[in-house]
């Protein structure tokens, strides 16, 4: 470590001079220009290493690292060597489009990346040389002297030198709900880092007051960058189509080696050259492999990020598009995801009645209604106005309008709502400061649990205080209350507690506002908290706010429970407010008695045992007040049961079990940039509704790749089997490896992909998730290849057998059995356009994209017929009318029998119920075993810090 640098993880326990002498900066004058600007060089920008990523050349090497592709290269390596250099370019060249489309496809999520992790870059106000300006964060450097105020986004971990009535918000790193006060005094060295009042953390938001620090810290140095580093090492999960995937292909490529061996060893027994069956078996191998497999997969997956993208969904990793799809369990945040994450004013109590107020989040639509639902008066000297007077005047809250014309909060969410509720009221802001200019603060505290200030009549001249705060320490207060005419009288105490506690049960949050007025009221801070604390206050009223419901968020979960995916709550909330906003989205229905096993609290986590975590869990809808460890193990909980899950967050602490889960899904407006980094997924509208947009896109990606597997599969099955016929009954090839490898590709992109595009089929969210065990191939899809590709062994073999001996030459005969294997996969690729319905029911030409795909492939094989050039590439020949009818013929054998297979099918298959009980994966005997899971709950060698639960 340099001189000029120092842990922020010691500096708590010194004081500010020390601090200073080994950061050799000044505590006052901040550090020189010159000095600033050596230091950059030597420690860097303060940003966020971007872990975990790969330069070009392994991003390259990456995409040639697959079983079926060393395959195909030992085919062109073998190609080459029986002097077809053709043959060994087009095999090799097939190997560098798909290497190149994978290449592309994470490159582009590499930038994407870039580009979230520019959109949290700040700037930030330093003093350097005793002058104050302002720099780009990633120019701060350790010892180097920073101010904040409310609204900052702290740029590196500060030693505080002076504040004065600093809050911040830390929930994103510590997951503590509540801003917290901030002082410069010296802690004691084994203070941890949550409690160390003396220190704001890079990536927090200072809610109130301001201060200035020292860097301590920047970049990878601070607790955010320790925190990314972690979360960066953890290995990725693997999903379930990319498991799937991986099996299939390790299957079929033993499959593939063994026929290509088993080819050539019969052979070499028959008495045929070596030569010949090597390029038999180098056919075999070629005809066998899915070369438009791994672009298909990519292109369909990167079609399913564009569509998402439409829906307001980032991701950043493609098998998530697919994962999404497979959700059996979405565990969600609350605040921002179910709820707007904007507090607002529902009720307001008075003595003398009990108001409702319309409208929700920031945004000024709404009105104050009274008991018989009209519009209230809000007479200046009655008990509403001066309750809201009080609520708004008290207040250190500002309102802006962001570029996109959303109202946006600087300060506290609490204090906001309250300023909008008296806009809903019509009492304005500017009037009300001109009308009553502030004259002194009692700030916020814990001790005190409310906050007072001083102002001034501009009619009488008059002082007045105002206080707002906890409700039974607000009361205390208070000893008169203002009766319905506006009149004084005594307080009735039992009354407002009995009020407070009954708008409490609804899950709202009370606040207490009260007024006193009086010339003997003090300025200075410390007299007027003494004046505070003798009371003498008259109670204005009670403000009742929640965080509402995103309004899409009630369809989207009973959505979700229809689909079979089950929805939990995991939030570290308060139990009410967690319950009443469950049961407002519909995760809850009619009351929570207690002990009911619907929810679950961090306590109850923390004393149940793994295996009846999983039981509890898959029962529960809400779990409250849980801390980031908890999540974690809620999530491998899950995992053990063989569950898919999905799992959001916006904080710091949430990066572990965004990490963990199959599909973590970050917040994109109020997540933090390590969230992000380790989600799958960004949303940028921050609501549940587009998760269950996400999840119905991701059944549709599924369903199209099911369709393209479906589809390409007995092509490949066929034409392997087509060689290893020939070679046992000792006759020519019926198609060369040059041939398949035309079949596979321009199929592959002109047939094939066109599936990618094929709209959602009705009824897709009302049928459970697929389960996590299930194979790529199910038996009724395994069926229908073989069936497919029989058709193509026995027409393919007599009808090349047929052209010849009606006097074709070898190559009509082949360019014969080559259209016929294409037209073959157009009239199939009709049927796959769903797996259970008709083509005549989803509609011929709904698709465009698949009759353009069949324009161009009919044009292609024109070309590759009738084209000398594509004559002597591909050794074809042009063909008759007769056998264009012929191969006309097959290709409606197969449309047939697959239709027949399809009716039959329907008639044993049983309805699928649209009922809302949660899917739960079958068990197969045991868990998943030595899944990822554990290698990442051993790549966390340091948990992440916590206060006192979740946000």
């Amino acid at each position: 470590m340099s001189s000029t640098s120092t842990e922020s993880g010691s500096t708590h326990g010194l004081a500010v001079r020390e601090v200073a002498r080994r950061l050799r900066t000044d505590p006052v004058l901040g550090l020189s220009s010159d000095e600033a600007a050596r230091r950059l060089r030597d420690h860097g920008p303060n940003v966020l290493p971007h872990v975990g990523g790969t330069g070009p050349v392994l991003r390259i090497l990456r995409q040639v690292n697959h079983p079926l592709v060393y395959v195909l290269l030992v085919a062109g390596a073998a190609a080459l060597a029986t002097g077809a250099p053709v043959d060994a370019g087009v095999i090799f060249g097939v190997v560098l489009v798909n290497a190149a489309i994978g290449f592309v496809q994470e490159s582009r999520a590499e930038a994407a990346l870039d580009e979230l992790r520019a959109l949290v870059r700040t700037i930030a106000r330093v003093v350097r040389a005793g002058e104050e300006g302002v720099v780009a964060s990633e120019e701060l450097v350790p010892g180097d002297l920073v101010r904040v105020e409310a609204g900052d986004k702290v740029p590196a971990d500060l030693r505080l030198v002076h504040s004065a009535e600093l809050r911040v918000d830390e929930s994103a790193l510590t997951g503590e709900s509540l801003p917290v006060a901030k002082d410069e005094a010296v802690l004691p060295a084994a203070t941890p880092a949550a409690d160390r009042l003396n220190i704001v953390y890079s990536g927090t938001l200072v809610t109130g007051g301001l201060g200035a620090g020292v860097a301590v810290a920047t970049g990878a140095s601070t607790e955010l960058g320790e925190i990314h580093r972690l979360v960066g090492a953890a290995e990725p999960l693997a999903t379930p189509l990319t498991r799937e995937l991986a099996r299939f292909s390790r299957l079929l490529t033993v499959v593939i080696l063994v026929l290509a061996a088993a080819t050539f060893a019969v052979g070499v027994a028959r008495g045929e050259s070596a030569p010949d069956m090597l390029t038999a078996a180098v056919a075999l191998a070629v005809g066998a492999i899915p070369e438009g497999l791994p672009a298909a997969v990519t292109i369909t997956l990167a079609i399913g990020v564009a569509r998402m993208a439409r829906r307001h969904a980032v991701v950043r990793r493609l098998p998530a598009v697919e994962t999404l799809g497979s959700t059996t369990v979405i565990c969600s945040d609350k605040t921002g995801t179910l709820t707007e994450n904007q507090m607002t004013v529902r009720e307001v109590w008075t003595p003398s009645a009990r108001f409702t107020v319309t409208g929700s989040g920031y945004a000024h639509d709404g009105q104050v209604l009274d008991p018989a639902g009209a519009v209230a008066d809000v007479a200046p000297g009655g008990a509403l106005y001066q309750c809201l007077l009080a609520g708004a005047a008290c207040n250190d809250a500002a309102l802006t309008t962001a570029d996109d014309g959303r109202p946006t909060l600087v300060g506290d969410p609490t204090e906001g709502a309250m300023l909008v509720v008296a806009r809903k009221a019509g009492l304005d802001p500017a009037a009300m400061a001109a009308r009553w200019p502030r004259m002194a603060t009692l700030p916020f505290s814990s001790q005190r649990s409310a906050m007072a200030t001083v102002h001034r009549d501009a009619t009488t001249g008059e002082p007045v205080a105002f206080v707002k705060g906890a409700v039974e320490r607000v009361v205390l207060l208070c000893c008169n209350e203002t009766d319905p005419d506006g009149a004084s009288r005594p307080v009735d105490a039992e009354a407002v507690l009995r009020a407070a506690e009954d708008l409490a049960r609804g899950g709202l949050r009370v606040i207490a506002t009260a007024v006193r007025r009086g010339r003997d009221l003090p300025l200075d801070p410390g007299r007027l908290a003494e004046a505070v604390a003798a009371g003498g206050f008259t109670f204005a009223g009670l403000q009742a706010m929640l965080d509402p419901p995103r309004p899409a968020a009630v369809a989207a979960v009973r959505s979700c429970r229809a689909a079979g995916i089950a929805v939990t709550m995991v939030t570290g909330d308060h139990v009410a407010t967690a319950t009443a906003v469950a049961g407002q989205v519909g995760l809850l229905d009619g009351p929570v008695p207690d002990g009911d096993p619907r929810l679950l609290t961090g306590a109850d986590v923390a004393a149940l045992a793994p295996q009846a975590l999983a039981d509890a869990v898959e029962k529960g809808a809400v779990l409250a007040r849980v801390s980031p460890e908890q999540k974690l193990r809620l999530v491998e909980a899950l995992q053990a049961r063989r569950h898919v899950v999905a799992m959001t967050g916006d904080g710091v602490n949430d990066a572990p079990a965004l990490r963990q889960a199959d599909v973590g899904v970050a917040m994109g407006h109020v997540g933090t940039e390590v969230a992000k980094d380790a989600a799958d997924v960004v949303l940028l509208d921050d609501d549940f509704a587009t998760i269950e947009a996400a999840v119905e896109e991701g059944r549709g990606v599924f369903d199209n790749l099911t369709k393209f597997i479906a589809w390409t599969l007995p092509t490949n099955a066929a034409e392997g089997m087509v060689i290893l016929v020939a070679v046992l009954l000792g006759t020519a090839l019926p198609i060369l490896p040059v041939q398949i490898l035309w079949i596979n590709m321009t199929t592959a992109v002109a047939l094939g992909l066109m599936l990618a595009f094929e709209p959602k089929e009705p009824g897709i969210m009302q049928r459970p998730p697929r389960p996590p065990g299930r194979p790529l191939l199910t038996r009724a899809l395994g069926v229908r290849i073989l069936v497919v590709s029989a058709v193509l062994v026995a027409g393919s073999s007599w009808l090349f057998g047929w052209e010849l001996s009606r006097g074709s030459t070898p190559d009509q005969a082949r360019t014969t059995a080559v259209n016929l294997f294409v037209a073959v996969e157009i009239v199939y690729l009709f049927g796959c356009r769903s797996l259970t319905r008709s083509s005549w029911q989803l509609g011929v030409l709904s698709n465009r994209w698949v009759v353009g795909g069949v324009a161009v492939q009919v044009l292609a094989q024109l070309a590759i017929t009738y084209l000398p050039v594509m004559h002597q590439v591909f050794h074809t020949a042009a063909i008759d009318a007769q056998a264009w009818g012929r191969i006309a013929a097959f290709a409606l054998l197969t449309a047939a029998v697959v239709a027949v297979d399809k009716r039959v099918r329907a008639r044993q298959r049983p309805a699928v119920s649209g009922g809302t009980a949660p899917a739960r994966p079958a068990r197969r005997g045991r868990s998943r075993g030595p899944r990822e899971p554990s290698r990442r709950a051993r790549a966390r060698s340091t948990p992440v810090p916590s206060r006192r639960g979740g946000h």
